[in-house]
């Protein structure tokens, strides 16, 4: 009798103990990242100056990652200006504390201190990105997330040979903080920027424009018959680019970190916040290929180009000059802009599914625009002596003192309203020539939308002519990916528009290109408790306050509520 009851409790612990042992493998240890944030001095385009990096590095380090990990980043800036670090297309389900818009879900790391984010992947897989989400210090503090397939499983698409990251940025001869301060101070348009980059080079094509860059010029090294993974972020400041490799095709797999149908194309159109997953099969003749980004500009802001070279491995004779892509469209082409964005659909497979909100319990109609409020003796200087100013159905939202998530989450009034607008104020031709006097000047204030928990919402974004400042919005909200169901051009018809939206296999991305003088929808479902930004990624006009946020209601049970913020979290 006691020989068994010992065998029993042997028995019991052995299995206590395999259980201890399979739990605490379950809850593997968190990887731990440390990121310095510091000026480094840089030499481009004849000129030196020192730039704010993490690390050292322009672009920053690669965050690589399998899908539903964790992972925490502290970030200790030893810089000369706040900042804040943004994970662009990580759901942070639960968890904006570590989401990183300053003044939205954190209050800025300043000079001198710190912060841990803690970075919760879900069901994100392919290429994202972080970056800087404080004044204009993203130009250089950005880096790609690589988020590869969970163990067990594979891409849906062939394996390629090898990856390379590349980075398309924005290159500003002077401070881009002072840059962006003096123009806010001013009120007017800020400077463009010197020059794009291919991972940090401006490229050597054109010695006129872009001096010096030659030496630096940034290539790819490939193997004839080979397949590799182009992971392409357009992390620009202001401009929309088409991107090709000389005589090349692409086949496009993925977007803003979800996968889509395969799309054989010779160039790509890539707006900034965006992400694209591209294979590039390596079969032409073995020489020098110009791979090459030009802007594009829907309304006339900058028509760069910036190069790299795809070099092929092995001997033949190089060419004098790279072959350059005679298949990059111009930076007016917009039919080249509607012929690619109509292609991409999502993947919609039995190992990636999709989950099209069908039905709608919210519904927003947003307008796009750039006014401008009137300054004392008109001395400022935007048209007419006025402040350029940018807005979402007319209002132009102005930062708080303290975070929004906190004064949320605190219950600290005065901060926000909630009364941000389902409809614009005023009905107009919105993209007509000349538009109403009174549409012009928009109100200012912190207003947020008030979501429920899991409810379905839809937002059509209408561009509008005001100012004369029409031009493509790529409009990214943290905390979700969306599915864009629909776009067109003009003004949305509430009665006919919605017959062609496509609700099978929509794109599941998070940022959405809204078409100059047009519109786009999307869909998503408010299942991720918390305050969330959502913002145009035109640098510009997100300073000057094309810029709202939602707070989206706890759910019923404590795994659909926010998470406690962590305990260290900095003071504004």
């Amino acid at each position: 009798m006691e020989l068994k009851k010992s065998l029993k409790l042997e028995l019991l612990g052995f299995f206590l103990l395999n259980a201890f042992v399979v739990s605490m493998a379950a809850r593997k240890p968190i990887p731990s990242i440390n990121w310095v944030l510091k000026e480094t001095k840089y030499t481009r385009l004849c000129s030196s100056k020192k730039i704010l990096t993490v690390n050292g590095l322009f672009p920053g380090p690669t965050l690589y990652v399998r899908k539903g990990d964790r992972l925490t980043v502290n970030v200790q800036n030893q810089g000369k200006y706040n900042v804040t670090i943004h994970w662009h297309g990580v759901k942070q389900p639960r968890n904006p504390w570590s989401d990183g818009p300053e003044y939205i879900t954190q209050c800025p790391i300043k000079p001198g201190a710190n912060f841990t984010y803690e970075i919760i992947f879900s069901t994100e897989e392919g290429t994202l990105w972080w970056h800087a989400h404080s004044d204009w210090s993203r130009a250089t503090v950005h880096g790609p997330i690589v988020v590869y397939p969970s163990i067990g499983t594979t891409y849906p698409f062939p394996k390629p040979h090898a990856e390379f990251p590349i980075v398309l940025a924005s290159w500003f001869k002077g401070d881009v903080m002072e840059i962006i301060q003096s123009a806010l101070e001013g009120g007017g348009e800020p400077n463009k920027s010197d020059a794009l980059t291919i991972n940090g080079q401006p490229g050597d094509l054109y010695s006129d424009l872009y001096n010096c860059s030659k030496p630096g010029t940034f290539k790819v090294m490939v193997n004839y018959g080979k397949r590799y993974l182009l992971r392409v972020i357009n992390s620009i400041m202001n401009e929309e680019v088409f991107f090709a490799v000389a005589q090349h095709n692409f086949t496009v797999v993925g977007m803003d970190g979800a996968y889509i149908k395969p799309i054989e194309t010779d160039y790509i159109f890539i707006t900034p916040g965006q992400t694209m997953d591209i294979l590039l099969t390596a079969n032409k003749s073995p020489s020098h290929y110009y791979m090459a980004a030009r802007a594009y500009a829907g309304a006339f802001y900058d028509n760069t180009t910036t190069t790299a070279i795809v070099k092929y491995i092995g001997n033949y004779t190089a060419p004098s000059t790279p072959t350059f892509p005679s298949n990059l469209p111009n930076y007016t082409d917009i039919d080249a802009v509607t012929d690619f964005t109509k292609l991409i659909k999502a993947l919609a497979s039995k190992d990636h599914p999709i989950d099209v909100p069908k039905k709608v319990d919210t519904r927003l109609f947003i307008t796009i625009s750039v006014g401008s409020i009137p300054c004392p003796n008109d001395s400022c200087d935007g048209p007419d002596g006025s402040r350029l100013a940018a807005s979402l159905n007319n209002i132009s939202f102005e930062e708080p003192a303290v975070d929004l998530l906190q004064a949320y989450y605190r219950k600290i009034g005065g901060i926000f309203t909630t009364d941000f607008p389902s409809v614009p104020p005023y009905f107009f031709n919105f993209t007509a020539d000349v538009t109403p006097d009174n549409v012009l000047i928009p109100s200012t204030g912190t207003k947020v939308k008030v979501l429920e928990f899991n409810s379905s919402v839809e937002i059509v974004f209408q561009g509008t002519n005001v100012l004369s400042g029409a031009e493509n919005h790529p409009m990214h909200l943290h905390g979700f990916s969306f599915y864009h169901v629909g776009y067109g051009f003009g003004n949305f018809d509430n009665k006919t528009d919605p017959k062609g939206y496509n609700l099978v296999d929509p794109p599941e991305i998070n940022t959405v290109g809204v078409p100059k003088n047009g519109w786009a929808t999307i869909r998503f479902r408010a299942d991720n408790p918390g305050v969330w930004f959502m913002h145009c990624h035109l640098e510009r006009h997100s300073s000057w306050g094309m810029d709202m946020a939602f707070i989206v209601k706890n759910g019923s049970t404590r795994s659909t509520s926010l998470r406690q913020p962590p305990r260290h979290l900095n003071p504004c």
